[in-house]
């Protein structure tokens, strides 16, 4: 995928569990007042779709666009019934997989409502120094919950 390329948009229906190979991607929606609001990145490694389009195969409320040049792998949702139920190994490794997202989630939304700008700021920068050098500032923000412009002023008080 090329930068700014789009792998879904709203209305659109998820077939696929998305695998970053290499690069990084975001998911985001666009908020009542027009800004972006970022849910989450992927890197190397990781998995991003619109679950919950995925699970429904309703259309989805999500977009996923790459942040840069982003080399991915794609499962369809049929291929990986199937290869779940012929290896139980897979079963168990998206099991183990969804519990991790789950609980990364409800520590983010913890922390939104808990801790303080500069505090979701610095533990994001000290655990994922990678995706912050690999972001925009403007996605970083709306991922923290803040502006753009209260971002640079965290970190020029830093």
């Amino acid at each position: 995928m090329s930068k700014k390329e789009f792998l879904l948009q709203p209305g659109m229906v998820c077939r696929h569990q998305t695998y970053v190979v290499e690069g990084c991607l975001r998911s985001f929606f666009i908020a009542a007042d027009g800004s972006e609001q970022t849910i989450q990145f992927a890197v190397k490694d990781w998995f991003i779709s619109d679950f919950n389009s995925y699970l429904t195969q309703k259309p989805g409320h999500l977009y996923v666009e790459a942040i840069s040049p982003t080399t991915i792998l794609q499962l369809e949702r049929e291929a990986t019934e199937a290869l779940c139920q012929e290896y139980p190994i897979f079963d168990r490794y998206f099991k183990m997989t969804a519990q991790k997202a789950f609980a990364f989630a409800q520590n983010r939304m913890l922390s939104n409502l808990r801790d303080s700008a500069t505090d979701r700021y610095l533990a994001f920068h000290a655990r994922y120094p990678e995706i912050e050098a690999a972001v925009p500032q403007y996605a970083l923000a709306s991922y923290l919950g803040m502006r753009p412009e209260f971002l640079s002023k965290i970190k020029k008080s830093l």
